[in-house]
């Protein structure tokens, strides 16, 4: 867990428990459903899911960031690999073990005031701590907001990844 103040408020970055289930699932579905009314389709109705969660909870994936005590950010942060990164069309950064975040998503309430930021900032911090140097993640080509919050963060554009639903644009940054 890391604590931390900004801007009068008290923010926890803590691993999700199953108190979180129904508050992260509402965070990811609230998420899914704004894409797909703007059209994009990384997410659908039926992924990411409360299944989703409840396997990075037993995972020991799942985290939270809490605002004054409320949830308003949920994702998976694995340090385990992906196996889709290992046919990527380009080239990563370094071969390197590394840390990815997967379904990634903010409280509607929430959005616009760096809260996704600030949870990419406390992997950094997870990673640097367990002696990881590589930070990767993958994102749909039409997803604005991560694509800006990547470009913000420093993660540099290595090509391509596939998954049974499609492609994915793949990034790295190195910490």
């Amino acid at each position: 867990m890391e604590n931390l103040t900004g801007l009068g408020r008290h923010y926890l970055f803590r691993p999700a428990g199953l108190r979180d289930v129904a508050v992260a699932t509402r965070i990811l579905r609230d998420a899914a459903q704004k894409m797909m009314a703007e059209g994009k389709c990384q997410w659908t109705e039926t992924y990411p899911s409360e299944s989703n969660v409840l396997s990075d909870i037993k995972a020991g994936n799942a985290y939270v960031i809490e605002t004054d005590g409320i949830v308003e950010a949920y994702g998976a942060m694995v340090f385990t690999g992906e196996s889709a990164y290992d046919d990527i069309d380009g080239e990563w950064l370094s071969d390197s073990p590394y840390v990815v975040v997967h379904r990634l998503a903010v409280a509607q309430s929430a959005q616009g005031r760096g809260v996704a930021s600030r949870f990419m900032k406390m992997v950094e911090v997870q990673a640097a701590e367990r002696g990881i140097s590589s930070f990767r993640v993958d994102t749909n080509f039409d997803n604005r907001a991560m694509l800006t919050l990547l470009e913000k963060r420093g993660f540099c554009y290595c090509g391509d990844v596939r998954y049974p639903q499609g492609g994915r644009m793949a990034f790295e940054k190195l910490i």
